[in-house]
């Protein structure tokens, strides 16, 4: 044997002893690089046996399903504390290191059902709120779809609809095929189409009192059409006047319009016993704060959190609010509590209540790791924001005293602003 050919031989051999050594104390994704790295040096090597390859191959293939199985592991967890872009992309790595095609299998599964709950909590969370509904954990899952690789529209519209009151629900599956593609395009964001599909269905059921003017507004506002979308909401809330999502959607548009009276007489329309909803509530905090009376929606909201308690909407108005005041500390502790409270009843945290935090929070010089593991959960979250995410950690980490990271982060930065 060449001095050359010893030389690779031993440095594969090291290799593949620190891998054992790695997976041993259950480093499993570092022992399956050092083995990938020994197979690489081990090809090098004209003296090399079938059998040392197929030896090592193994040792990959083991660290790679013992590797799967612990982000699976985690993934769950994640799920349980409702982290699904967490969990979506622990399941993400698993399928990528896996050989085992049964074990891809349930991974590829378990991440659909991932997207079809999340859809469906996304949309129960928007929904409920205004409709007033309680969730109930215990049927969720009976009613549920099954899944599978295409939902179809038929299905999409059966689960947009089950997070409606019954009454609601009922009368949209009445309103025929144009409703239900238009409904389902609007969900998806293709607005232009729902409103088309929408006006065939409005065709198609003539009546007064559709909730089909309703959805017609929404996709108008989205197109930013707010003149035809306050016409069919004004002629809409007469024939449903306990319709929470008209006010809001007739409310955004007169706040724009700086229409303070408009919003007022609506609001003392509702019906007495809406008036001391969560929903209405916060309508008029809104208004308060869009008028331009920040000390008074202050105390608005801080009054109602002393008589009602504890409201996650309530708190996040009021800590908007002090932002707005230049009140950066009490927007924080606000922030904070909110996140607090998120974290111990185990409910996902909105990505957007962390981003908040975390900005007043580095604006505050504060340069903590716990600081740092919030960026980066934001970096996976809202992967349109990385760049600065990235550079965010970068600094925290300079602060730190650490070059290193702080270099590695910055170039992230630099890398993800291309894309």
């Amino acid at each position: 044997m060449s001095f050359l050919d010893f030389f690779f031989s031993s440095s594969a051999q090291k290799l593949e002893h620190k891998g054992d050594a790695l997976f041993e104390a259950g480093f499993r994704g570092q022992a399956k690089q050092a083995y990938e790295r020994a197979l690489d040096k081990l090809k090098t090597n004209a003296g090399q046996t079938a059998e040392d390859h197929h030896r090592i191959m193994e040792k990959i293939i083991l660290a790679g399903e013992a590797l799967a199985r612990e982000h699976q592991q985690n993934a769950i967890s994640y799920l349980e504390g409702g982290y699904f872009d967490e969990a979506r992309e622990l399941l993400k790595l698993a399928h990528e290191v896996s050989s085992d095609e049964q074990v891809k299998k349930e991974i590829e599964q378990k991440l659909r059902d991932i997207a079809l709950q999340s859809r469906r909590e996304a949309l129960e969370d928007s929904t409920d709120y205004f409709y007033g509904l309680e969730n109930d954990d215990d049927d969720i899952g009976d009613d549920g779809l099954e899944l599978s690789e295409e939902i179809s529209e038929d299905e999409e519209f059966a689960a947009l609809c089950n997070t409606l009151p019954e009454d609601v629900s009922a009368a949209y599956h009445t309103y025929g095929r144009h409703f239900k593609t238009g409904y389902v395009a609007l969900n998806q964001g293709d607005f232009q189409s729902a409103i088309e599909n929408l006006q065939h269905a409005l065709a198609d059921n003539p009546q007064p009192g559709s909730y089909i003017p309703l959805e017609m507004a929404t996709a108008y506002l989205n197109l930013d059409q707010t003149e035809q979308a306050q016409a069919l909401l004004e002629n809409f809330i007469p024939y449903h006047p306990e319709a929470l999502p008209a006010y809001q959607l007739l409310c955004e548009i007169y706040w724009e319009k700086k229409d303070f009276s408009k919003v007022e007489a609506l609001l003392d329309s509702v019906p007495e016993k809406l008036t001391d909803t969560i929903a209405v509530l916060v309508l008029k905090g809104k208004t308060i704060y869009q008028s331009g009376n920040y000390e008074e929606a202050k105390i608005f909201y801080k009054g109602f959190l002393e008589i009602y308690g504890w409201h996650e909407a309530i708190a996040r108005e009021l800590a908007k609010t002090c932002e707005t005041l230049g009140e950066s500390d009490n927007a924080r502790n606000i922030y904070k509590e909110i996140i607090g409270r998120c974290t111990g009843c185990n409910s996902g945290i909105d990505p957007e209540i962390k981003d908040k935090y975390a900005e007043l929070c580095f604006s505050a010089g504060i340069s903590s790791t716990d600081l740092l593991e919030m960026y980066l959960a934001l970096a996976r979250e809202i992967p349109d924001e990385a760049d600065r995410y990235f550079d965010r950690i970068s600094r925290i980490y300079e602060a730190q005293g650490n070059s290193y990271e702080a270099g590695r982060f910055h170039a992230f930065s630099n890398r993800a602003k291309k894309k």
